[in-house]
């Protein structure tokens, strides 16, 4: 008798986490309250005299920000991340219409600036505490399995101006104490941690992550990678202290992924895709494999970049963490020239696009993840997941979105495939399952969610929440684990 060789998985794992994301400083709002301090994105400005395509978060200088600090709706300008969606009021009902859907996890973050108000205080805000102890406890209620990122671009605003961010190694101590105190606080109920969100958005979302205004140091795109080592050696200490005090805890880290195909056949601009890949590899290669590979120390050389380590910085880097996770939105295109311009990707002419020029790419997720697995070999969780769209409501207030529908029904076709493939896909969290403001554009017309929120890009509304037709289809699809995507449309 012949001995065959079984799949190991034809389709989603009965213990598939199906959820939702979302970021503090985009919903929460009340950044002024039970002893919050301002963090980072509480100077992100909305601007409507900007073309949609061209939006996004820029390099700020010292001058903007104490100007930023003090500004607001009063003198026409607009900070929505400041008020977001008013989830730190809302999150009961919130999380009551989220678990509605099925989902059984459910990913947001801490806001550093609630928990340590200045990022060096010695000790932390209690209030702070105590809103996250409701708010966790909320969503174990819900039955909504919780994944928290530590670090979500709410840096606490003072860190930036006092230190210059995390190009200041002083970070790394302040970044230690606070997931010190998550941990202490909520091992017992959490035990998925993400520790920084998009570790390797340095070129755009930059002072949004690392915290240092423009005007501060020379050669900023060079000081950024020894920002971001220090910042890795942050989350691997913060690793090291999880694995030994807490070993049931799960240590993730987590990347944007953007996959950059080469313009044309040419092998010039298959190795310029190489090259652009390398480096974005680079983040997840040092935090998973625990050393800087050699591509990055070429690269350096040729751009004249110089990363200084500290004396115990190679051997904290061997604190991996635990699991993979990233962003996945879109893909582009390099070429040869593109990338010795700068390292400008292009758009890809194949794809279709929503009205903010972000493609739609299916097959680039699988790709993705089966590249992912091929490298790491450890499991993955998609942790973002989504478009935005223009919603209309309609006259009897419903609002149809077979667009959202058809989006999210073809990417998780997409995981289903890289699943049969044999990848470790453990997760899938769609982002912004309820309408928060956009990142990348501080606006609230961009909407992701399933779950409309009733809330203009100025903070007018009545922020009332209305079921989106894709809220029912996507709760079909979680009910059924993934066996309706064939016939549900």
């Amino acid at each position: 008798m012949k001995n065959t060789m079984k799949r190991k998985v034809n389709g989603f794992p009965e213990n598939f986490l199906w959820g939702g994301a979302l970021a503090a400083n985009q919903c929460e709002g009340a950044f002024d309250v039970d002893g919050k301090g301002l963090c980072i994105a509480d100077v992100n400005e909305f601007h409507d005299d900007i073309d949609i395509k061209k939006k996004s978060n820029k390099e700020l200088d010292t001058k903007y920000i104490l100007e930023a600090i003090h500004a607001g709706k009063e003198d026409g300008r607009y900070f929505p991340k400041r008020w977001g969606i008013d989830f730190y009021n809302r999150y009961r009902e919130d999380l009551v219409l989220l678990a509605g859907m099925g989902i059984n996890t459910l990913r947001t973050s801490i806001n550093w600036a609630r928990i340590y108000p200045n990022g060096d205080d010695r000790k932390p805000n209690e209030a702070g505490l105590l809103f996250y102890d409701r708010l966790i406890d909320e969503m174990l209620k819900n039955g909504l399995e919780p994944m928290i990122t530590v670090s979500h671009y709410e840096m606490p605003l003072h860190l930036a101006l006092q230190y210059n961010g995390w190009h200041n190694r002083k970070l790394i101590d302040f970044f230690v104490q606070y997931c010190q105190t998550l941990f202490d606080r909520y091992h017992t109920k959490v035990k998925k941690w993400i520790l920084v969100n998009q570790i390797n958005l340095i070129s755009h979302e930059s002072f949004n992550h690392l915290g240092i205004p423009s005007d501060r140091v020379e050669d900023l795109p060079g000081k950024k990678y020894q920002a971001v080592h220090n910042e890795m050696v942050a989350c691997a200490r913060a690793t090291g202290y999880a694995h030994e005090k807490y070993p049931d805890l799960e240590i993730g880290m987590m990347v944007y992924n953007e996959p950059v195909y080469g313009l044309t056949t040419r092998p010039e601009d298959q190795l310029a895709a190489l090259k652009h890949n390398q480096m974005e590899y680079f983040f997840s290669d040092v935090l998973l494999r625990g050393t800087y590979p050699g591509y990055a120390f070429r690269y350096f050389d040729e751009k004249g970049i110089v990363v200084e380590f500290g004396e115990k910085d190679e051997e904290d880097l061997k604190n991996t963490c635990d699991f993979a996770s990233f962003s996945y939105y879109y893909s582009s295109t390099v070429s040869a020239e593109s990338y010795e311009n700068g390292n400008r990707t292009v758009f890809n002419e194949n794809l279709p696009a929503n009205e903010w020029g972000w493609s739609y790419d299916p097959v680039g997720l699988r790709i993705t993840l089966n590249e992912w697995y091929d490298r790491y070999q450890v499991p993955i969780y998609i942790t973002e997941n989504g478009s935005g769209f223009f919603d209309k409501v309609e006259k009897d207030g419903k609002i149809q979105d077979p667009y959202r529908i058809n989006y999210y029904r073809e990417h998780l076709l997409a995981v289903q495939e890289a699943l049969r493939d044999g990848v470790d896909v453990r997760g899938y969290y769609a982002w912004g399952p309820i309408d928060i403001i956009s990142c990348s554009s501080s606006e609230m017309s961009k909407r992701y969610g399933f779950i409309y929120v009733d809330q203009d890009d100025y903070g007018n509304g009545s922020l009332k929440r209305t079921e989106k037709d894709s809220y029912f289809w996507y709760r079909d699809i979680v009910i059924s684990n993934g066996k309706k995507l064939q016939d549900v449309k």
